[in-house]
């Protein structure tokens, strides 16, 4: 993942500002995510792909004991200030071995992670490692039929049954992102679930926040109406 550690060193501080107010993340995803966590109060959980720490902090002010990891630097930086000192945050690598012993978690939270990935077989294999039997893997992801979607409007005609690479482009600030993302079927999901030894609990399709709905009105009914993201609570067995 090294061209996603470069982009988001390089717009870490646009792209946290952006990630703290906007729709999809503080009032879709996010939201979404703690909804499916539940109560976490005394629980070991592992927020892999931390960022600058938005979850972390959520989750911790709810009661659990949280370790954070991140690919970017420039992110985790930004963690260690909002979190402390204190705060167990280390640089590292979905993609790569955790630096974590068998069995330490109870959750697992991957944030708009796993897309970033062309093959999900080592990095769930690593997640179930990690967890505690009967632990929770807790993911978001880019919603196929979504992606699909803009590809075709973008007018391309990829194979939805195909696993293909879609570049991904926004604006943070002064600054373009440019990473690559890896669009899959849902089926192409559940059997790299099932593979690492997980057992699907929750798909979700959740709503925005009520609350964005005077913020982002425009925005709130196209997202409301037609999911970007798509979630999974996933138990590992």
């Amino acid at each position: 993942m090294t061209q996603v550690r470069s982009e988001y060193d390089r717009a870490a501080e646009a792209y946290n500002a952006e990630n703290e107010t906007n729709l999809q993340n503080a009032y879709y995803e996010r939201p979404a995510t703690l909804a499916l966590a539940g109560e976490v109060a005394g629980r070991r959980v592992l927020d892999a792909g931390c960022g600058a720490g938005p979850l972390f902090a959520a989750l911790r002010e709810r009661g659990a004991v949280v370790s954070g990891i991140d690919v970017s630097p420039g992110m985790l930086e930004l963690a260690r200030r909002r979190l402390g000192a204190d705060a167990d945050l280390r640089v590292a690598d979905v993609a790569d071995p955790l630096p974590f012993a068998d069995d330490t978690f109870d959750d697992v939270i991957a944030s708009l992670v796993l897309h970033y990935l062309k093959d999900w077989g080592p990095t769930l294999t690593e997640f179930r490692r990690v967890l505690k039997p009967g632990g929770r893997l807790i993911a978001s992801v880019n919603h196929p039929t979504a992606d699909y979607t803009i590809e075709r409007l973008s007018g391309r005609r990829p194979d939805y049954f195909e696993t293909y690479a879609s570049p991904g482009e926004w604006q943070v600030g002064d600054h373009t992102i440019n990473v690559t993302f890896w669009n899959r079927p849902l089926h192409a999901m559940t059997d790299a679930f099932t593979a690492a030894g997980f057992r699907i609990s929750v798909l979700s399709e959740p709503q925005p926040a009520p609350e964005a709905r005077e913020l982002f009105p425009d925005d709130f009914f196209l997202l409301s109406t037609a999911p970007s993201f798509l979630f999974f609570v996933l138990e590992a067995a």
